[in-house]
């Protein structure tokens, strides 16, 4: 057995970096036998381990990452949450059209569902919208379209490499691990990251690996979000308590009411009955015509995206924009051509900082 899966099964001392190199190392050279697999993703998925196994765990990882283009694409933000939380429509990824469409650069992560009927990808495969296979065609695509979703080489090859040493055993009985570390994992060079942390997911864990990476400078020019609330969702609500963790350990309190009405519930929030509906259903959102509080909890979440990318300071102008945007049309519009390949009506020129 791996001292690896040892050290994870014991849980005496942390497992450290070089012991995780290890057990990469081995399993791409075929050393590890499906049990081995098994067994560490099971150990995962049934307690995360403290913050000084996890943090050498991503490290291990990312440091196997092949290069990424140099550059920081300013004003960008990534929307991505961790699952497991009240059953909802996909209200990030309408959130990111919405954002989108009131001129902020959204990148998408996800994942197919392991908690849902419908995860973020499975809805956009429906929907007709590809994604993205590389860092050049992410970029290309937030120029044409202001908004792009990310496919699986964001995220570490090893990933895959467990899938198939596991198989035919599908990777979504471990999907408490993935969906709370996943938004760890994608490497984007995004200037902003909004996730979600239901009350499934490990939020002191998550905050201490966030506090680490905002010490370490290990993903510079980065500002990461946790947003949480006191009804258990991974998205802000209008009807709930919000709590949005920021680098240094400051916390941002949004009272239920405060930015939007309170009223309402999660029966509003209802996803589409089947997924072969749910397309309709889901461009329905975006064009405002599922209720009031869907389409404020969406426009809620857009602002969200405006104020974390640094697109603007004023929640108050960054809902009412959203609102707009949705009641407009430039939402569904938006989307509508993410769909079709249709041109953007100006099209952006693409900026690139650098950093040291």
């Amino acid at each position: 057995m791996h001292d690896a899966l040892t050290g994870l099964l014991e849980r005496r001392a942390p497992v450290g970096r070089d012991t995780w190199r290890s057990f990469w190392d081995q399993l791409g050279d075929g050393g590890l036998d499906r049990a081995q697999a098994l067994a560490l993703l099971a150990s995962l998925a049934t307690a995360l381990p403290g913050h000084e196994t996890l943090r050498p765990l991503l490290d291990s990882l990312a440091e196997r990452r092949p290069a990424r283009p140099a550059g920081r694409w300013p004003g960008t933000v990534n929307v991505v949450g961790t699952g497991g939380g009240p059953k909802t429509f996909n209200i990030s990824t309408a959130s990111a059209f919405v954002a989108a469409a009131t001129g902020v650069r959204v990148v998408k992560t996800g994942s197919r569902a392991y908690t849902s009927s419908l995860g973020s990808v499975d809805l956009l495969e429906r929907l007709g919208v590809r994604l993205t296979s590389s860092y050049d065609q992410t970029a290309d695509t937030l120029d044409r379209y202001g908004i792009a979703f990310a496919g699986p080489f964001v995220y570490p090859a090893q990933l895959t490499r467990l899938a198939r040493t596991i198989a035919p055993t599908s990777m979504k009985p471990f999907g408490r691990f993935l969906n709370a570390l996943g938004p760890f994992l994608a490497d984007l060079p995004v200037t902003a990251q909004v996730t979600g942390v239901s009350a499934g997911a490990p939020l002191a864990e998550l905050r201490a690996l966030a506090g680490s990476e905002a010490e370490s400078g290990s993903r510079p020019g980065r500002t990461l979000w946790l947003t949480t609330n006191d009804r258990g969702a991974d998205e802000l609500l209008g009807f709930a308590d919000n709590t949005i963790h920021t680098p240094g350990g400051n916390e941002l309190r949004l009272p239920a009411g405060e930015l939007v009405s309170p009223d309402g519930g999660f029966d509003d929030l209802r996803p589409a009955p089947d997924p072969a509906s749910a397309p309709a259903h889901f461009l329905s959102v975006l064009a405002g015509t599922e209720g009031e509080v869907a389409t404020r909890t969406v426009c809620l979440n857009a602002a969200a995206l405006a104020v974390a990318s640094g697109h603007t300071t004023d929640w108050t102008q960054a809902v009412a924009a959203a609102l707009e945007a949705v009641r407009g049309g430039a939402a569904r519009e938006l989307a509508e051509r993410v769909r079709t390949g249709a041109s953007r009506p100006a099209a952006r020129t693409r900026e690139m900082t650098t950093h040291g």
